[in-house]
């Protein structure tokens, strides 16, 4: 019997060992599991602004679609919400502003117009929606409306504000009660208002079709004088301290004008007494365009006549000085390597900046005086900084960081201090799912062509070679954007980033694709031939990152599916139309679908798509072209109030593919919403459609 009960023993002991071996990875596996509304509980900061005087600041925390305006004042800068507003509806809060001593935050409501005159109202409120400028005390109490516009700018001497309402300015007192009226009538498309010093002139720029004016109204004499007016179009006025002269950037005038970069620009300054302006700098190249319409404030004043500005005509977008004294231009951040937000300090003396210098998938914030200089380094590591402001008495920097576990948050870096500090770490919820998450991999993989192309792998935890699990590759949209190493610092890339971290714990290897044609990578990079209308370049990056997870040993290469945004729903479409047999399934959101008919629509497509040669290669490179080859399945979503991508791309492409009869395809249509979904509730819907969809065709879960 004893040996009987020993056999016994040893089969039950292997029994409960198999038991033990098998199923830790399976506990394992579901102890990462984490839900959407989780990874999407932050509030996530933007809008950041320092107070003309002191050290006050104030953002806006967008709290799972409840957006509010936050202030902080040194030397805690301990966050104390000033709004009230508890829905989520879907009305954007932004622009925001202080006045002159620090006492008011003016702000815009609502978000712009369509082409139609129609203000987003994403939850259908039968009362319907309004763009609106406000008020409110940084004391606390009420908010007072100004009336119907947006893009406040107050005054610097006293409490008066202009702003902007169907293509004019409008001027009203910054007191409750106060009716706003229309400053001044002038022909155009008046906008980009910017106060004298001393607060008794506005310069403004007066838009014209195939050119644009700088015009300078004079509050007393209630007239308006035009600066060098020409043929060309003139932009970003900036006042000299003195007051005395307005430096601004002139491009070429003409028809099919386009920001997305290109041509040539020239540095102006103009003496307002005799409204007569010299040319003091003219890029040397056709690299202009982008570097000047990209970065918030494209053109400074700088201390001891000093002109700042961006350009892009050494290959990479760059701040320079250029000295009024000696006509001397001074690189102020050489190197291969991009620069984004930049702050010039009260004393006009120093610019704190955000850059990918030495760390090209990050951002870091960097300190150079505008005479030029060694640089020096705020922040490095392995987090993400950017939109730095400085306080006007302390001279603390605020900013807003992330990393890859971090979602972003507002921080400090003292001027008496050595280490950043977050000043609401109590936003990120307790139950935030920061341990769960994994640190994406920065991988570079071969093109074809020769072109290397960066991406952030996500492998789940406890990935082995031999697990042949699905894989996703995203694509971001824009086409000019770049994915990073961790949380994203805009919000539609925040969004993006946490479902690329779902995924991952859901059992996807997730493979984000910074493809031709975005930043971060020089100006070559970001105009690559080809793309696009003009032949697609951009594809060949897409297969590549579909082979190269065909090649790694974690991955199924049957079951690699696509998911992206607006040009990431384009390149989503194009590669279910050209091959399905890499890529088995897709998740479309909001792409272009159909290039030569947004080029009808949108005259030119913002590409300059015009002649009939450029409209049938806009439409061969579309994914219209090669819907007979395309079996894959698809889900699309679009909100149909779309302003950025028409809803009839996808109303288009769905017709065509059901007079086809062998694609599956699903629809989510949300009415009223826009391009980047207004509603939190919008988002967390989207997102679990487009989880459970690759569950079922990725991982055939029924």
């Amino acid at each position: 019997m004893k040996p009987q009960k020993s056999f016994l023993t040893l089969i039950f002991m292997f029994l409960v060992m198999a038991f033990i071996s098998f199923f830790p990875l399976k506990i394992s596996a579901q102890s990462e599991l984490f839900s959407l509304e989780q990874i999407m509980s932050y509030a996530f900061p933007s809008g950041l602004v320092a107070a003309p005087r002191g050290d006050l600041v104030a953002w806006v925390f967008n709290q799972q679609g409840r957006r509010n305006i936050w202030i902080g004042k040194a030397p805690e800068y301990k966050p104390v919400k000033l709004t009230s507003y508890e829905e989520d509806d879907g009305q954007e809060l932004g622009q925001l502003q202080f006045n002159y001593d620090g006492s008011l935050i003016i702000y815009e409501r609502g978000g712009s117009p369509n082409r139609a005159g129609e203000i987003p109202n994403p939850t259908s409120d039968p009362k319907g929606a309004s763009q609106d400028v406000w008020v409110i005390p940084t004391s606390g109490g009420s908010p007072w409306k100004i009336g119907p516009g947006s893009s406040p700018v107050p005054s610097p001497t006293k409490n008066e504000v202009v702003f902007l309402a169907r293509g004019q300015i409008y001027y009203a007192k910054l007191e409750k009660g106060a009716r706003p009226k229309i400053l001044f009538h002038a022909r155009g498309n008046n906008g980009s208002p910017a106060w004298s010093p001393d607060g008794l002139k506005l310069a403004f720029v007066s838009s014209r079709e195939d050119h644009s004016f700088i015009g300078i109204y004079d509050f007393a004499m209630d007239k308006i004088k035009w600066l060098a007016p020409s043929v060309d179009r003139d932009r970003y006025p900036a006042w000299s301290p003195s007051g005395r002269q307005i430096a601004f950037i002139r491009f070429p005038g003409g028809m099919g004008f386009s920001f997305r970069g290109g041509i040539s620009f020239s540095i102006m300054v103009a003496d307002l007494e005799s409204g007569k302006a010299r040319k003091i700098w003219q890029c040397p190249n056709n690299t202009g365009g982008f570097a000047q319409y990209y970065p918030a404030e494209t053109l400074r004043w700088a201390a001891d006549d000093h002109l700042v500005f961006y350009s892009e005509h050494e290959r990479w977008m760059h701040l320079y000085s250029l000295s009024l004294k000696n006509n001397q231009l001074i690189s102020l951040t050489p190197g291969n390597y991009e620069v984004e937000d930049s702050f010039l300090t009260k004393d006009r003396r120093r610019i704190i900046f955000s850059a990918n210098k030495d760390d090209i998938d990050r951002r870091h914030l960097w300190e150079v005086a505008v005479t030029g200089g060694q640089l020096k380094p705020l922040t490095l590591g392995e987090g993400i900084e950017w939109a730095p402001v400085v306080t006007a008495a302390s001279q603390d920097i605020i900013f807003i960081c992330s990393n890859a576990f971090q979602p972003a948050a507002p921080a400090v870096l003292a001027k008496t201090g050595s280490k950043p500090r977050l000043i609401a770490p109590e936003f990120i919820p307790v139950d935030f799912p920061a341990k769960k998450m994994v640190k994406p991999k920065q991988v570079v993989f071969s093109v074809p062509d020769g072109l290397k192309i960066h991406g952030q792998l996500f492998l789940p935890r406890g990935t082995k070679p031999g697990d042949k699990r699905p894989a996703v590759i995203f694509m971001h949209g824009g086409p000019i954007r770049q994915m990073l190493l961790g949380w994203h610092m805009r919000g539609y890339y925040h969004h993006a980033y946490a479902l690329n971290q779902y995924l991952t714990s859901k059992g996807y290897v997730v493979l984000s694709v910074n493809y031709r044609s975005g930043i971060g990578y020089g100006y070559d990079f970001r105009t690559a031939p080809k793309q696009g209308p003009r032949g697609a370049s951009e594809y060949q990056d897409i297969v590549a990152a579909g082979r190269y997870l065909q090649q790694r040993p974690e991955v199924d290469p049957n079951k690699i599916g696509l998911w992206g945004g607006s040009y990431g729903g384009y390149l989503t479409a194009l590669g279910l139309a050209r091959d399905s047999e890499l890529f088995a399934a897709g998740v479309d959101l909001h792409g272009v679908h159909d290039w030569s008919l947004r080029a009808r629509r949108r005259e030119g497509g913002g590409w300059d798509i015009r002649g009939e040669n450029l409209m049938s290669l806009a439409f061969q490179s579309s994914p219209i072209a090669d819907i007979d080859f395309w079996s894959s399945p698809v889900l699309f979503v679009h909100g149909d109030d779309d302003r950025n991508v028409d809803f009839i791309q996808t109303t288009d492409l769905v017709q065509r593919l059901r007079r086809l009869g062998k694609v599956h395809l699903e629809l989510l249509i949300l009415p009223d919403e826009v391009h980047g979904f207004l509603r939190h509730e919008s988002w967390l819907k989207v997102y679990k459609e487009a989880a459970d969809f690759f569950d079922r065709f990725l991982k055939n879960k029924k």
